[in-house]
């Protein structure tokens, strides 16, 4: 099968996920499989890969992503227990007493939170720092799961900026300079865009807080109402009944402990949240027959979550492994018209947000950014521009897309699908990414 061909069916292949996605017509997981293996069949029935090549990638893309499906059913499973004992409702009472019903501070705080829990680059553990924490005060308010997804992944976009995150030592690595000499040039745009992450924390802020005023007290008492009948139990039992006020301060140290460990041991993330969760087990709620109950009334969503996860893997083993998505963007590179040779910045950096839904980081820094950049030289592009573009650009959509794995533990958190997260958040993050690139012009960072 000629690469123009290839390309082709990888289009085709993301565009039916999306679609199936979208309109809601199967879950997540079984989306990624069954339009994955159609692709993989149609590559072995063409005589492109043999069944034990395919069988090969399929394996490495879910190897690739098995650490993160772990990680997800562990920090489930240790939030779950966290929030059985009661320590989120004192923290969650403490932050109302301090912001009251003030709908815009709580959006603000969940900016500034985002960024802090950002500062390791690593988008699962931000997402486990940030939307437990600030879930049930969104709930408490009437506020929707959604905003806190769009107010999170807009901070974390501009965050993961810094030298250390993916996408800017991946592009770096293309450059062949080093990571801090790339951030240095972007810096007045990640100025710009943690200006506008602020900017959309309030501007949101503003807006639940007027939609809450429309809902009135009755439909607020209804939505408090519902959340209340989703904390029973599948017995029957109230969750107050695990409620263990007494070892607040233990449960407050451990969870300090596993986010301190997320952000500074050198250990995979998933064995941490391993360790909280079998201390958290032990101390909160001795005995097997205990521990067993708590386990079970968490496994739906951690196993929902994980399968998903391991499906995305086979997606990516079938497009990525196969180099399918580097032959995706040398097509995308050849509808560059010659006469925009020049403002290719501009040009990729405008498209970035739509491409991020069809390019993971890896296919999109390693495969498309050096095709871009050999196009660029031809009309004197400076290199550092183009990777500036893409780096500005994607990394404002990165949380949006679905073929980040990092994107499904966020919205398994917030308990959000993952069409409704696109739906929210995908144009508002493109108008933020177009005014980030707008700023690198005004600024200088990008020159023609």
């Amino acid at each position: 099968m000629s690469e123009m061909m290839l390309a082709i069916l990888g289009f085709a292949t993301i565009l039916m996920i999306i679609v199936l996605l979208l309109r809601n017509v199967t879950v997540p997981a079984l989306a990624f499989i069954g339009v994955s293996t159609v692709t993989a069949a149609i590559l072995v029935l063409t005589g492109t890969f043999t069944i034990k090549e395919m069988g090969d990638y399929i394996g490495e893309g879910v190897k690739g992503v098995h650490s993160t499906a772990a990680l997800f059913i562990f920090s489930v499973l240790f939030f779950g227990i966290m929030t059985d004992a009661g320590m989120f409702d004192k923290i969650i009472n403490a932050l109302m007493k301090r912001v009251g019903s003030n709908v815009v501070g709580v959006a603000m705080m969940t900016c500034v939170i985002a960024m802090i829990g950002h500062l390791d680059g690593g988008g699962a553990s931000t997402f486990l720092i940030t939307i437990p924490a600030m879930l049930p005060v969104y709930k408490r308010l009437g506020m929707r799961p959604t905003t806190l997804m769009l107010i999170c992944v807009t901070a974390m976009g501009v965050m993961n900026l810094l030298p250390w995150g993916g996408p800017t030592m991946r592009s770096a690595t293309v450059l062949g300079v080093d990571p801090n000499v790339l951030w240095m040039q972007l810096i007045p745009m990640q100025a710009v865009g943690i200006v506008i992450a602020f900017a959309t924390a309030f501007i949101w802020g503003n807006i639940e807080k007027k939609r809450i005023a429309r809902l009135g007290a009755e439909a607020l008492a209804e939505t408090v109402e519902t959340d209340d009948k989703k904390e029973e139990q599948e017995d029957g039992t109230r969750s107050d009944e695990l409620a263990r006020p007494k070892l607040f301060a233990f449960n407050v140290v451990l969870t300090l402990v596993v986010i301190l460990c997320l952000i500074f041991v050198k250990m995979p993330s998933y064995y941490i949240f391993m360790v909280g969760c079998a201390a958290a087990l032990f101390v909160n709620y001795p005995g097997a027959k205990l521990q067993n109950k708590i386990i079970k009334s968490h496994a739906a969503p951690a196993l929902m979550m994980a399968s998903t996860i391991l499906a995305a893997g086979v997606f990516l083993g079938v497009l990525e492994e196969t180099e399918i998505m580097v032959h995706m963007a040398n097509v995308l590179a050849g509808f560059i018209p010659q006469s925009m040779g020049k403002y290719l910045p501009l040009v990729i950096g405008v498209l970035s947000v739509p491409l991020t839904l069809m390019f993971c980081t890896d296919s999109y820094f390693f495969g498309l950014l050096p095709v871009l950049i050999g196009i660029g030289n031809e009309f004197g592009v400076d290199p550092a521009h183009t990777a500036i573009a893409m780096v500005v650009c994607r990394n404002c959509a990165t949380f949006i897309s679905p073929v980040v794995p990092a994107t499904f533990l966020g919205t398994g958190l917030a308990g959000v699908e993952i069409k409704d997260h696109i739906k929210t958040c995908f144009l508002w993050i493109w108008g933020v990414s177009i005014l980030c690139l707008i700023s690198g012009v005004v600024l200088g960072v990008l020159q023609f």
